[in-house]
């Protein structure tokens, strides 16, 4: 039995329209959600421009220091928007890969949430169809390998290719 359901695994990566999330939301399997991470991401410049722009630190540094410090600081904030999003995503791909195995023997879970061409690059159109309705976990289960059979079939050369180039190595 998979630690986590089908349901739980899809709103980590997929939005309640059923688009894509640029940031995953690890609070379905306990974590911080992804609101509370993009909001902490808004506040970080904010905080920068509070510190360096203040009455106290402007005085000491004056004008041309503090924006160059504060050009400085949006550089590592940049660093670090990248490196937590990079965590987020790579700590809810470790967590919820043996339940996706469990679900979809034999698909990769990282194409499916690749950005790339992958032969499952339409699964949040498929998916987006079929969130909707009311059914059941086995029925989306289901239906979710019926679209990625659809999804094979239509991108049998590049599924075929892939599938090569990682015998090769």
């Amino acid at each position: 039995m998979p630690e986590y359901n089908l349901r739980t695994i899809l709103a980590t990566f997929t939005k309640t329209n059923g688009k894509r999330r640029s940031i995953f939301n690890k609070a379905p399997i306990g974590g911080l959600g992804s609101p509370i991470v993009t909001l902490f991401f808004f506040s970080l410049p904010l905080i920068s421009y509070g510190l360096l722009f203040n009455p106290y630190m402007f005085h000491i540094l004056g004008i041309a220091t503090a924006i160059v410090a504060y050009i400085v600081s949006m550089s590592l904030i940049m660093i670090i928007v990248f490196f937590i999003t990079w965590k987020v995503k790579n700590d809810v791909v470790r967590a919820v890969s043996p339940s996706w195995e469990y679900y979809f023997p034999g698909i990769d879970f990282q194409l499916v949430i690749s950005k790339g061409v992958s032969p499952y690059s339409d699964f949040y159109k498929y998916y987006a169809e079929i969130k909707d309705i009311k059914q059941s976990e086995e029925a989306l289960h289901a239906q979710l390998l019926e679209a990625f059979a659809k999804m094979q079939e239509e991108n049998k050369e590049l599924l075929n290719a892939i599938q090569r180039d990682n015998n090769k190595n």
